[in-house]
């Protein structure tokens, strides 16, 4: 199978970037990577202890050093967090070292998967389903020109349940396969 030693998965929150990428990595024979997780461990702190703690802009800097550090690393699917390819140059990093995926979503399926577990994402927790549908709009349409980056725009709608998970990475299988 001809295919990149190294893919980046993006996307809003919520797009099934851990999921997707846990499952083809385990695919590909590849380790997987999740960004946020790899931060919290180094710092030994949990992302929102990060923001509130030090603040966005920290976090975002952590982001990128973290980002060039494992854009080195070999055979690995990378979930990055859902901002991290609209700050500084990461979707540049990324598109240069890998195959960048977007896991395109509607903000409605986003808004309806982010309900089940808001309480644990700090910017939603205190949204009513109106505000976070409108909350989530609004940061998917200021994220799109970088998420557009991407050299594979997938859709990512239909994740109910596994077998929808295993016919996605079979696409994208599908897809590394042909490239």
């Amino acid at each position: 199978m001809k295919t990149s030693n190294r893919i980046y998965l993006i996307g809003y929150m919520g797009s099934g970037k851990t999921t997707i990428g846990k499952s083809l990595a385990k695919k590909l024979n590849f380790r997987f990577i999740d960004m946020d997780y790899f931060i919290e461990n180094r710092q030994h702190k949990t992302i929102n202890e990060i923001f509130s703690e030090k603040g966005e802009e920290t976090f975002r800097l952590l982001e990128n050093k973290v980002l060039k550090e494992i854009s080195a690393f070999e055979n690995v699917v990378i979930s990055t967090g859902g901002g991290a390819p609209c700050f500084y140059d990461n979707i540049e990093i990324m598109n240069q070292t890998g195959l960048v995926i977007y896991l395109k979503v509607s903000p409605e399926e986003i808004a309806k998967r982010l309900s089940f577990n808001k309480n644990n994402r700090p910017l939603l927790k205190d949204k009513t389903p109106h505000e976070m549908l409108a909350f989530i709009s609004e940061n998917l349409e200021k994220r799109k020109s970088y998420y557009n980056q991407a050299k594979l725009i997938f859709d990512a709608e239909q994740m109910l349940a596994n077998t929808d998970v295993d016919h996605i990475v079979d696409s994208l299988m599908l897809y590394l396969s042909q490239k």
